[in-house]
């Protein structure tokens, strides 16, 4: 017998309800059960970042948080990371403008993590940039590109 539970989450300013059983992360409600398909799978284990979102403002790591952990939080994905009528986010247009991206699988993570790195306080420097972006993995090695684009977003943030 499966331990269902049925959960009112807060994702991009809007609720959505969903049962699932209560082992379901995060990353899987979003992808599986709500069709929000933006916020990748990588690793499944905590050590790429592909599936970074923010709760509550702070970045976390969908496939290493409960869908149940959340409920009662607000939840942002790469799908609400942009303003109403497709404007791109600052770090979004950064991305694009510096060709922050190859294959673009880690992208949505990378943007989200880069995204909290500066209203954080970490974007003073390369060095920082580099630092606070740790966690997030490129296979493609666009690492310079990212730093570009998230130092070049912070000076537009701020």
């Amino acid at each position: 017998m499966t331990n269902q539970i049925s959960l009112n989450l807060d994702i991009n300013g809007k609720s959505r309800q969903v049962t699932v059983e209560a082992r379901v992360t995060l990353l899987d409600a979003l992808r599986e059960h709500l069709e929000l398909t933006g916020t990748k799978k990588g690793c499944d284990h905590g050590q790429c970042g592909a599936c970074t979102v923010h709760v509550d403002g702070e970045r976390v790591l969908s496939c290493l948080t409960l869908a149940a952990q959340v409920e009662g939080s607000k939840i942002e994905t790469i799908e609400g990371l942009s303003a109403p009528g497709d404007t791109l986010h600052p770090v979004q247009a950064a991305f694009l403008e510096h060709d922050a991206f190859q294959c673009g699988y880690c992208t949505p993570g990378q943007i989200m993590s880069a995204v909290a790195c500066i209203r954080e306080g970490h974007a003073g420097s390369d060095d920082e940039i580099r630092e606070y972006m740790s966690g997030n993995l490129c296979r493609c090695g666009a690492y310079p590109h990212i730093v570009d684009a998230v130092r070049e977003a912070a000076k537009e943030l701020s």
